[in-house]
């Protein structure tokens, strides 16, 4: 197994992680993170309540990251012009929204349905803290 150094977040990984797809470096930025702050949030959520609280921030970062995966595929995929084309680009950009809206809610409700030893405080807590991630991109530079 490979692992790489990522020196911006001082963070080592394995290097088939996120490495192998073909998506822009900015959004393996944000989903490596994101996939830390799980992590830390399921630890501390473990540490604190037990494994049920674990879980549950798992589910909500999960959740959060698969929330931030379809808004960047649907968002950069290619479709013709669109780097061109304002109008295209905007559209491209409110459907990524859509996409993001719409997994969240049918994760949610799977969630809520499936998973009867929910914990909702870790996983609405670790969902935030997740999406944080997110406007933090915003001020990364490169």
């Amino acid at each position: 197994m490979h692992v790489r150094f990522d020196s911006s977040l001082r963070v080592w990984y394995p290097a088939n992680v996120l490495e192998g797809l073909a998506v822009h470096p900015q959004v393996r930025w944000i989903l490596r993170c994101q996939f830390l702050v799980t992590l830390a949030a399921a630890a501390t959520g473990g540490l604190v309540a037990g494994l049920d609280a674990a879980v549950s921030a798992m589910l909500g970062g999960g959740i959060a990251m698969a929330s931030a995966f379809a808004y960047a595929w649907r968002a950069l995929w290619p479709s013709g012009n669109t780097a061109a084309d304002a109008r295209a680009a905007f559209n491209a950009q409110v459907a990524g929204e859509a996409y993001k809206f719409a997994v969240s809610l049918l994760l949610f409700a799977l969630v809520f349905k499936v998973y009867v030893q929910l914990a909702a405080l870790p996983l609405f807590l670790a969902y935030a803290a997740t999406i944080v991630v997110y406007w933090m991109a915003l001020l990364r530079q490169q």
